[in-house]
């Protein structure tokens, strides 16, 4: 699994397409670069005129970057995409079970199975949620989780995202963009539709209302415009025709929440908020939050809108947590996970610890609470600089660490200037969680646009493909 040979995802190691690459590969022939490069531009050019854009913390304020784009599609065959389909609704499934149980009776717990202190003491875990049902027994129902294939072509489940996961508009105007570039491939191909992802969330979020509502109203709940992922809030509002609100838009009476509009107030049923739990209700959390509506997780807790995804889901998406998800499965669901974790040691274990600090080199270091590639050591493209300072962090703070071995992750050529190179990629695929577990053939494959990078994150300057799961 760990080798350095990378797993190819277009070609075989004689050099021959593999088979569901191979009308792709005869049609990349055919055509001429100058095309290609023509193609990329004029792609540049709409996806920076509609806007498509991705603010960057910690630049100047104001940044915004267009997330690249490649031409060249990741391609999966179906049988491939229907095995790794059963294995997310598996993990998902399990985690859903796992929240629930921890807001309740704390079996897994009592079993042993998870240090109580891992779960109670978690910075994710809020204890306002304890003994709160929610509708369907829902916490996450939007999941992103990322997986990557390493070896000799294994798929690994890298982390699991529940709280608010990103990046589903970019898949939806990456097909978009494909289809205006080049029809004549999808003449050629027989490729799974993703356009009707909006419509799939409308119904799941719907499908979810609280009791005793027929008809909700749904609403996108932004932190406003200037979070990085506003495009993409306002791209799903437009999208499920529904309106979008910040906190500001919304109010507390009689036990219900109400959206201001020129028609007067309206009462909201289902929240799908892109807002973290900390900012949501100042009268609960965060009291300095402008973000949030006071009031809100009164209501909630009386079952009298939905939160999308649920307040305290955040905790199973820790990467503390990370490497208990197999027992989990086994655990709630009797069954062996279709899906592997990557091996991974927690550096609050003091042998664990001691193998991390022996082998730091060679290893991937994160931040249990870390998100978008911050906060991480890629130990054989680290200077020796980063390696002494990591081992500092880890000797003070060992509980915030975990370890992974560094992946061959799979790599998938890109069109670069000099033609054609391989670059390290991943996938997102989006797991909605309602009635039915259900999602749309493929997701959202990043890709590392540094040569030799394993970074895939939109913010540590990574690009995104379209995604194509085939049909037979």
């Amino acid at each position: 699994m760990m080798n350095s040979a990378f797993y190819d995802e277009m070609t075989q190691a004689t050099g021959e397409p593999r088979p569901h690459y191979r009308e792709y590969c005869k049609w990349l022939k055919e055509t001429a670069a100058e095309r290609l490069a023509r193609k990329q531009a004029e792609a540049d050019l709409t996806f920076r005129r509609l806007g498509i854009t991705f603010a960057v913390y910690g630049e100047e304020a104001g940044t915004e970057r267009l997330i690249p784009f490649d031409l060249l599609p990741r391609i999966i065959p179906a049988q491939e995409w229907k095995a790794l389909a059963e294995g997310l609704r598996q993990r998902v499934r399990a985690l859903n079970l796992f929240i629930h149980d921890i807001y309740h009776n704390q079996d897994i717990l009592k079993a042993g199975l998870i240090p109580p202190e891992q779960i109670l003491k978690n910075a994710q875990y809020r204890p306002e949620m304890q003994g709160v049902d929610v509708p369907e027994g829902i916490y996450t129902h939007i999941a992103g989780v990322d997986v990557v294939r390493a070896g000799a072509g294994e798929f690994f489940v890298l982390e699991d995202n529940l709280r608010v996961p990103s990046g589903v508009s970019y898949m939806l105007e990456d097909r978009k963009m494909m289809m205006r570039l080049f029809p004549e491939l999808f003449a050629r191909h027989k490729i799974a539709p993703v356009e009707h992802y909006p419509d799939m969330l409308l119904d799941n979020l719907r499908s979810c209302a609280p009791k005793g509502v027929s008809d909700p109203t749904v609403v996108v709940m932004t932190p406003g415009s200037y979070n990085s992922a506003y495009f993409e809030h306002a791209f799903l509002a437009q999208q499920m025709g529904v309106e979008l609100v910040e906190g500001r838009d919304l109010f507390v009476r009689d036990d219900a929440v109400y959206m201001r509009t020129t028609q007067g107030p309206q009462r909201v049923d289902v929240i799908y908020r892109r807002i973290d739990d900390d900012f949501l209700d100042p009268l609960a959390f965060r009291q300095d939050s402008m973000l949030g509506v006071p009031g809100l997780l009164s209501v909630y807790r009386a079952g009298r809108v939905t939160l999308a995804n649920a307040i305290g889901a955040g905790v199973a998406d820790d990467k503390s947590i990370y490497p208990y998800v197999p027992e989990m499965i086994r655990f709630y669901l009797g069954e062996e996970p279709l899906l592997n974790n990557v091996p991974t040691w927690m550096c609050r274990k003091p042998d664990d610890l001691a193998y991390v600090l022996d082998h730091l080199p060679e290893l991937v270091v994160k931040e249990t609470h870390g998100a978008g590639g911050y906060g991480m050591l890629v130990g054989p493209a680290a200077s020796k600089d980063e390696i002494a300072r990591f081992r500092e962090l880890l000797i003070a703070h060992p509980t915030q660490y975990i370890a992974q071995p560094t992946l061959a992750l799979s790599t998938c050529p890109i069109f670069v200037e000099s033609g054609i190179a391989p670059r390290h990629i991943d996938l997102r695929p989006f797991v909605l969680s309602g009635k039915e577990i259900k999602m749309v053939p493929g997701g959202l494959t990043r890709v590392a646009l540094r040569e030799g990078s394993l970074v895939v994150n939109s913010s540590q300057g990574g690009g995104t493909k379209d995604t194509w799961v085939l049909e037979e």
